[in-house]
């Protein structure tokens, strides 16, 4: 059976790039391993492209990896090329694709040459682009247009399962400002929680189609934290970078006001991780937030980069790192999560999706924490985003809270410098008292 190829959204930068910008730079796309780069190139090309050759350097033979030993004489190049590959490729009406080119440096090196010679259009994908045993040996061309791409999100998902009407739904909501609606609200929170279970790894939404077993989906999401592990290895041997990463849900359910080391490895200092955090970002199976220590309109001016928190990617992938501890997640255990039945505060899962749904619309993360004078007590302000030279802070919360007493006194401390205030939570929308009450499905549409 053919695997499936989902609609994505990145989609249009490909077509933007192949309009406007294909002339003089080839496209890079990044992001983690599996979360389709190379289905999504390969599509292109074969939509977009009179003919294509895709070459998968994992794969590739030996004969083509030695075509980039010299790469001078490009008619040459280009003739053993298609002759090897048995593609014709015509000018200005095909493209090469370059995949996985982080495993041949001197084949990304080669793009300069290649975008130059202006015959044909380029596509690179990659992961841990940016580790510098990958790099350290060649010249980084500057003829390349990065775009990063992520797991898919909550409206590509509906897309996958064929749900043409949640969407529409959520939107129209939105624009009006009204509630759902007891009904309603629990369907569609019901739908948003099946999409947090699974996540947005195609491989994982591809099993639940095929076999509609969440046990299945497990098992296909664990095998994708193995091969990320195994890759933590290439950039640390000790295996601490897979164990923070292991580690960040336990992080997270602890309410820590930073991402605490020693609860990956026991003694774990920060002057051991300043080289493997930027490594495991380059991967893009984190996401990070900083703390801003004086929260304005340029949160990064203000960030302090030793003290921060750490979400997987993929929120998938943090319920089944989750729950790692057993061999497998149990079915029982996912549909008491489907149903919100689950024993368990599950706060901290609500705030690694709302993480992955910000950094997908294009923010960087940040976090604030102050403490009260009279107490011990610590407020935090779980997001914080900035619009023109205002700042919006963002509070998640899920069960039955009362109050946001962060929020608040955040607010009063910074009143000048507020623009709207958010709590997304996990029940109907509302508008009280100057604060936009949001349930967590609607975020990505906002």
């Amino acid at each position: 059976m053919e695997k499936p190829v989902f609609r994505r959204k990145i989609y249009n930068e490909l077509l933007e790039w192949k309009e406007k910008r294909s002339d003089k730079y080839a496209l890079l796309i990044k992001g983690a391993r599996r979360v389709g780069k190379s289905t999504i190139a390969e599509e292109f090309a074969k939509t977009e492209f009179k003919s294509y050759i895709m070459v998968d350097f994992a794969h590739a033979s030996k004969a083509i990896i030695e075509l980039f030993d010299d790469t001078y004489d490009l008619d040459f190049f280009f003739l053993q090329l298609q002759q090897l590959t048995g593609v014709r490729l015509y000018e200005n009406e095909s493209v090469i694709v370059f995949d996985e080119v982080q495993l041949l440096p001197k084949a990304r090196q080669a793009i300069k040459y290649l975008v130059a010679d202006g015959r044909y259009k380029y596509i690179e994908t990659g992961s841990l682009i940016s580790i510098k045993k990958n790099t350290k040996d060649i010249l980084i061309p500057s003829e390349e247009h990065k775009i990063s791409m992520y797991p898919m999100d909550f409206e590509e998902f509906l897309w996958a399962i064929e749900d043409e009407v949640t969407a529409e739904t959520i939107r129209t909501l939105l624009k009006s400002k009204r509630p759902a609606g007891n009904a309603m609200h629990r369907n569609l929170m019901r739908i948003f929680r099946l999409y947090m279970l699974i996540g947005g790894m195609p491989q994982a939404i591809e099993t639940y189609l095929e076999t509609n077993n969440l046990q299945a989906v497990d098992t296909a999401k664990r095998e994708i934290v193995d091969l990320y592990e195994e890759d933590f290895t290439k950039i640390d041997s000790s295996g601490l970078a897979g164990d923070i990463y292991d580690a960040i849900p336990a992080n997270l359910s602890g309410n820590a006001s930073r991402y605490v080391l020693s609860s990956a490895r026991e003694g774990t200092r920060s002057e051991q991780v300043v080289d493997l955090i930027p490594d495991m970002l380059s991967s893009y199976t984190v996401n990070i937030a900083y703390h801003a220590n004086n929260p304005g309109a340029g949160l990064s001016l203000e960030k302090d980069p030793g003290r921060y928190k750490l979400f997987t990617s993929d929120v998938g992938l943090f319920v089944t790192l989750a729950f790692k501890d057993k061999n497998y997640t149990e079915n029982v255990i996912y549909n008491k999560l489907l149903s919100d039945k689950l024993e368990a505060n599950l706060g901290y899962v609500y705030e690694n999706v709302v993480a992955q749904m910000l950094k997908a619309k294009g923010n960087n993360l940040f976090y604030y924490t102050m403490g009260n004078e009279t107490s011990n007590h610590l407020y935090e302000i779980d997001f914080l985003t900035s619009v023109g030279d205002k700042i919006c802070p963002i509070e998640v919360k899920s069960g039955n809270y009362r109050t946001h007493k962060s929020l608040d006194v955040f607010c009063d401390k910074f009143s000048r410098r507020i623009k709207d205030k958010y709590v997304i939570h996990t029940k109907d929308y509302k508008w009280e008292n100057g604060v936009n009450y949001i349930p967590v499905y609607m975020l990505p549409f906002l």
